[in-house]
């Protein structure tokens, strides 16, 4: 399994996606994506300094191995950049709508952002990042998306606002988990515009009526 691997076979609940982002194995894009959720809600934070509590433990426990190349491996850390700061505590300024982890990945707010026109009521920005489709989402108020499916894993973090489908409500600093055993119709509620970060692997899949197609399409 590599880190641009979604690993999207195990992870169906909040708690299992917290586990991949302590054991390292999300793509940077979706570790953003968590990074910001954790400095939106704190509600998860006890839960990551758990299980990073559990994996120095079990760090501690495994047997000491001799490190094979172990000057070129010393002299590759030493010249590589340092690592990027996992604090889980906001610093946005007060009126910033964007996460600091999510501004980090980004370059540029909200008010900046080169929004796309897909659809009636629907604006994105999207590119590519490491084996992953990497998007921001802005929805009209009481827009509803096409009713789909996905080939891959979806992970949404909302910024503003909120939507609703099939699963329930998802509002600011909520991450909705989809994969292929979802289908749904996210609709935005109707007092404000929903603006979501997205990170997905695998593209959607259209499903529904024809006749609700073409009107959710047209808008």
């Amino acid at each position: 399994m590599t880190k641009t691997d979604m690993v999207h076979e195990q992870i169906d609940t909040i708690d299992a996606l917290m586990a991949h982002y302590v054991a390292g194995s999300l793509p940077e894009p979706a570790r953003v994506l968590v990074r910001s959720h954790l400095q939106m809600k704190p509600d998860n934070r006890s839960l990551v300094r758990s299980l990073e509590l559990l994996a120095g433990e079990a760090l501690e426990s495994t047997p000491e191995a001799a490190i094979a190349d172990r000057d070129l491996r010393l002299a590759a850390i030493f010249a590589s950049a340092p690592p990027a700061s996992e604090s889980h505590v906001s610093t946005r300024p007060e009126r910033a709508l964007f996460p600091q982890a999510l501004r980090d990945l980004l370059g540029f707010e909200a008010e900046d952002v080169p929004w796309r026109r897909r659809l009636p009521g629907f604006k994105e920005y999207s590119f590519g990042m490491e084996g992953c489709e990497v998007s921001l989402m802005w929805i009209r108020p009481g827009r509803a998306l096409p009713a789909h499916s996905h080939k891959g894993m979806e992970l949404i973090l909302i910024l503003d606002g909120a939507f609703n489908d099939e699963r329930g409500r998802f509002g600011a600093g909520d991450i909705s988990i989809a994969d292929e055993t979802v289908e749904h119709r996210p609709v935005a509620e109707k007092d404000r515009p929903c603006i979501a970060f997205a990170v997905s692997d695998g593209p959607i899949k259209l499903v529904g009526s024809l006749r609700q197609m073409i009107g959710d399409l047209i808008g």
